[in-house]
């Protein structure tokens, strides 16, 4: 089966350009180097899965014609991961259904405490989301589409990233633990948190990222979740082979 996927933002939570910032990242006129917040688009087949919905959802959604979602996957609850929830009112009226959204069981009962009237049926107009929240720990299928969440470390939370096909996502990673290397096995397109030059408490460092795309070993690994520390050109020159920087936009597919 064909897999394809959209990047739909690779910034980080402040996005870039960062406001008050006159670094040549964000003054930048090359497109590549405006990001929207970490966001991507998975399509099998016929079935699309959005994996999170961060505040800029809309105006990502927009500026692509993304128009179909069917499914939606949590890596994690912080703001610019979760908080664009709402525009998921739009796929439910398109769809005319609930949105099946999943995650880890934490993830699930924080949408369910935090954004509760997202759980209501859905009202006549479709006045806010309706969502049907699935607790998922491990592998599962989808409209026929097995998907493969994958445990990682997000400083001290253990959050997911998600295999389908031989594509996988993975983005605020500070640990990947032995386990999940293994389910990483044989990929065509790895998309990996590389939040900045110096490593942080709750991401990768370039240096992180990099030894960890090489251990994975991926055809071709990019590297998301980006602050304006990073300039697309001079990061891009000076990174191995077979390792890209994503931009806003960028388009990738497996044929496995």
């Amino acid at each position: 089966m064909k897999v394809e996927l959209l990047i739909l933002g690779c910034g980080s939570s402040a996005g870039t350009p960062a406001l008050g910032c006159t670094c040549a990242t964000c003054t930048s006129g090359d497109p590549r180097n405006s990001r929207t917040r970490a966001s991507a688009v998975i399509t099998a087949g016929d079935v699309s899965f959005l994996i999170d919905t961060g505040p800029d959802l809309r105006t990502q959604a927009l500026r692509e014609g993304l128009t179909k979602v069917d499914a939606v996957l949590y890596t994690h609850m912080h703001a610019d991961h979760l908080n664009g929830i709402d525009d998921l009112r739009a796929f439910c009226y398109i769809n005319r259904a609930p949105m099946p959204v999943f995650g880890s069981p934490f993830m699930m009962r924080n949408i369910e405490t935090r954004f509760d009237y997202t759980t209501l049926p859905p009202g006549p107009s479709w006045e806010t989301p309706s969502l049907q929240t699935t607790a998922v720990e491990g592998a599962f299928c989808h409209r026929g589409v097995a998907v493969t969440p994958i445990p990682v470390m997000h400083g001290k939370w253990p959050i997911y990233g998600y295999r389908i096909g031989n594509i996988a996502y993975l983005t605020d990673v500070s640990d990947i633990p032995e386990d999940s290397y293994r389910l990483l096995d044989g990929l065509d397109v790895l998309l990996l948190d590389c939040l900045r030059e110096k490593p942080h408490h709750t991401h990768f460092g370039v240096e992180q990222s990099i030894t960890a795309a090489q251990r994975i070993g991926a055809r071709q690994t990019v590297f998301i979740h980006m602050t304006h520390e990073l300039e697309y050109h001079e990061f891009n020159a000076r990174l191995p082979d077979g390792i890209v920087v994503a931009y806003d936009g960028m388009r990738l597919q497996s044929g496995h």
